[in-house]
């Protein structure tokens, strides 16, 4: 357990996790939401993309509109699970405002339920985030209730990837042009004033990899353009050099030289040097520390940047047997929960 919070992060309960696709997004959501939950915390992790992928990492049958606990830590914590559906809240949301009923069976029969939430985006994304706006700003007593603390003391949503996260997150600019007033204007407002309030933090997921962490860069400068609080940079999946640095330095030598010691080294590990084994080794030490140098390179751009920057290692067996785990405890040993 940390000894305390991490000093250049504030406090937060309402986390939104971003980064470019492929990058580990959502592990990285389903850890962060753990970690909190390991501090005693009752916390809900969201996803809004119908991807499932809550429900893979954590080996649940899939999720829906109905928060469903998914872990019970001894500290007390608690984690709860969502999965929002554009339609479903569009349905929920007209029953609330309009009182439809059984109309509202009628207009998905149609069509008309998955037209509204295609052809305005905008208003698609006030609905998803609505949910979330819901459930963070819940009272113990349920909906419309004055008394007792909030129902959840954190929520993590596991927001749509970095291309994309700037429009869902400026839900005002979204509506701008098909709500300028009524409901859903208004529920864009208090969405808006929470997104901005400085208790939401967003935070990007990144590889030390090129296109990653450029688009982390620009993306980060967006958000911040928007009035977002950015919260920290998580690097994800970071390598751990395999060779010592004399090996490193050794990569470096003439062909004839790095020949002369691989053979060596496989002479006195009491095996049979071939020209393609010798070869093959050369070549794969120096891809590694080539990757390790752009690595590096990628490291110094992000520290750059301005925000916390926190590591995560490379899983060598991916989530599966517990890497969701290991992440979770260097999530809490860096003080992130």
């Amino acid at each position: 357990m940390p000894s305390s919070h991490h000093p250049d992060l504030p406090a937060a309960r309402l986390h939104v996790v971003t980064g470019k696709g492929g990058v580990g997004k959502t592990t990285v959501a389903s850890a962060l939401a753990l970690a909190l939950a390991s501090t005693g915390k009752r916390v809900l992790v969201a996803e809004v993309e119908g991807r499932q992928g809550l429900s893979q990492t954590f080996d649940v049958p899939p999720l829906g509109s109905e928060e469903v606990r998914l872990v019970s830590h001894p500290s007390g914590g608690e984690l709860w699970g969502l999965s929002v559906d554009a339609k479903a809240a569009l349905l929920e949301y007209l029953q609330l405002f309009y009182k439809l009923g059984r109309a509202g069976s009628a207009l998905e029969k149609v069509g008309a339920i998955d037209f509204a939430t295609t052809i305005a985006p905008g208003v698609r994304d006030v609905l998803l985030i609505g949910k979330i706006y819901e459930a963070a700003g819940r009272r113990k007593g349920g909906r419309g209730s004055k008394g007792g603390g909030l129902h959840y003391d954190a929520v993590v949503l596991d927001a749509p990837p970095t291309g994309r996260a700037v429009r869902f997150l400026n839900v005002n600019a979204g509506v701008a042009d098909v709500a300028r007033m009524g409901p859903i204007k208004s529920q864009a407002d208090s969405i808006t004033r929470m997104l901005r309030d400085p208790r939401t933090l967003v935070h990007m997921v990144t590889l030390l990899e090129e296109m990653p962490v450029q688009e982390s860069l620009d993306g980060l400068r967006d958000l911040a353009d928007v009035g977002l609080h950015i919260g920290a940079i998580i690097v994800n999946q970071v390598r751990e050099p395999r060779l010592s640095p004399e090996n490193l330095r050794a990569l470096e030598d003439s062909d004839d030289a790095l020949d002369e010691l691989l053979r060596d080294e496989l002479t006195e590990a009491g095996l049979r040097p071939t020209n393609p084994m010798v070869q093959g080794l050369a070549q794969e030490g120096r891809d590694h520390a080539l990757r390790l140098e752009l690595q590096s390179e990628m490291a110094l751009d992000i520290a750059e940047a301005g925000p916390p920057v926190i590591e995560l290692p490379a899983l060598p067996d991916g989530v599966e047997d517990g890497g969701v785990a290991v992440l979770t405890d260097e999530l809490l040993a860096q003080g992130v929960a």
